[in-house]
């Protein structure tokens, strides 16, 4: 198969869905409607991806240089070297990777740098795992396990689970035909505790996205059925993942509607479209990116983590295709 079309569409699928999200970020679906109407393309004139698309690159990179035998001390010393020293401040750096972060400077091991904090539950390390699940497409568990190696640098419990969903959901789509769209849904759940949080919350969230096939009507009864409006902040990782599911179902898979339906749905949306994206590009190619689209969002800014700068997604996604194909973890 053509490794570099699925893995390119994944992670530029993810860029993406992260920058058309990135402007609705943090607001509900009547503000955007009042704002911009139902979004179907970039509103700003020079779209960028945020820290969601930053760190999923970085984690690309830690994979191509440990691969399967990532560890514990591998990312401790990954996010030390890139992260810990940087200067001048992380723009639109989310909370529990900052987190992680400041328990790194302050001396803690892995896995406390993601126990000790408020924000072990939130979207952060979902956000950034799909390169987990391409470089073991084929086999869900394998990206799972490594996911929770990965996510436990800033995350726990159900930030973990949230991370481990996406990478198995990814790992299924990304060697699967466009009608498995099922199929990389049930993947994802049946890669995490089922008496979790995460688990019920996205269930529920894939029940709302298959009673509808219009995805404005879906995004209502989403956003007013999931969203958890007691939390101050819209990053809650059981609530930006279901959220990512539900409007990948209401999708039926398909690529555009999966990202808009997360730009219009609201709440953390640009992480929202950034996991639907991640799991419907990697389920159909790069092929059903508008072109335009990827041209404008494939080179990396580096705002917030400033060692991405520059960061070509397409290169980035050919090393880690080759990767792929000269290995032997990849069957359906």
């Amino acid at each position: 198969m053509d490794f570099f079309d699925r893995v390119y569409g994944c992670l530029i699928g993810q860029a993406v869905g992260d920058a058309l999200g990135a402007p609705t970020e943090g607001k509900s679906v009547s503000e955007i409607r009042d704002t911009y109407g139902w979004i179907e393309d970039f509103v700003s004139d020079d779209p960028a991806g945020t820290d969601d698309t930053e760190y999923a690159m970085l984690t690309a990179q830690i994979l191509l240089k440990y691969g399967n035998g990532l560890s514990a001390e591998n990312m401790m010393k990954e996010w030390n070297d890139t992260l810990v020293g940087q200067k001048g401040g992380f723009y639109g750096g989310g909370f529990s990777e900052m987190n992680g972060i400041g328990n790194l400077k302050k001396g803690l091991a892995f896995p406390h740098t993601g126990s000790d904090n408020h924000e072990r539950w939130s979207d952060g390390a979902a956000m950034r795992i799909a390169p987990v699940g391409l470089y073991c497409l084929g086999d869900p568990a394998e990206a799972a396990r490594l996911a929770k190696i990965e996510a436990q640098i800033s995350h726990a419990r159900d930030g973990v689970y949230c991370a481990q969903a996406i990478a198995a959901s990814v790992a299924f789509a990304g060697v699967s035909a466009g009608s498995d769209w099922e199929r990389v849904i049930r993947t994802g759940l049946d890669h995490i505790p089922q008496d979790s949080w995460t688990y019920r919350k996205i269930k529920s969230a894939v029940e709302i996205g298959l009673r509808h096939s219009n995805m404005e009507e879906a995004v209502v009864e989403l956003h007013d059925s999931v969203s958890i409006f007691y939390y101050p902040w819209a990053d809650v990782g059981p609530e930006a993942t279901a959220l990512a599911y539900g409007v990948f179902a209401a999708a039926r898979g398909a690529y555009v509607p999966a990202v808009l339906g997360g730009v219009n749905v609201g709440r953390d949306s640009d992480t929202i479209a950034a996991m639907s994206g991640a799991m419907a590009g990697a389920l159909h190619g790069a092929g059903v990116i508008p072109e335009r689209w990827r041209r404008q969002i494939n080179i990396i800014r580096g705002h917030c983590i400033h060692a991405t700068a520059g960061i070509d997604i397409a290169a980035l996604s050919k090393q880690l295709s080759e990767r792929i194909a000269g290995s032997e973890k990849h069957g359906a």
